[in-house]
């Protein structure tokens, strides 16, 4: 049952990254004062099939908050360590800070 809620899960999170792009997409196209109907209607597509996903989900025990593309991306990126060692100075107890 667990793999089947994680299969879901990898669609839904595959789905709102390319959500993500199709919006970007939209904004690019109206800011250039172009017709975006067509990634419109893409985008709406994506969000019934988001939306039936999610049922299933729920059908299939998940229960979880799912997170968002955002809080996604900012979680992975505060899980990451944000100091190292430098190397090229032995002793000198310093760190570097790289984003």
């Amino acid at each position: 049952m667990d793999n089947k809620i994680n299969e879901i899960r990898r669609k839904i999170s595959a789905l709102r990254a390319e959500m993500t792009l199709v919006e970007a997409a939209i904004r690019d196209q109206v800011n250039r004062d172009l017709d975006c109907s067509e990634a419109s209607y893409r985008l709406l597509a994506m969000r019934a099939v988001v939306a039936e996903l999610i049922g299933r989900w729920k059908a299939a025990g998940g229960g979880d908050r799912l997170p968002t593309v955002r809080e996604r991306l900012t979680r992975s990126h505060a899980e990451r360590p944000l100091t190292k060692p430098d190397k090229g100075k032995s002793g000198s107890g310093r760190v570097t800070i790289r984003p």
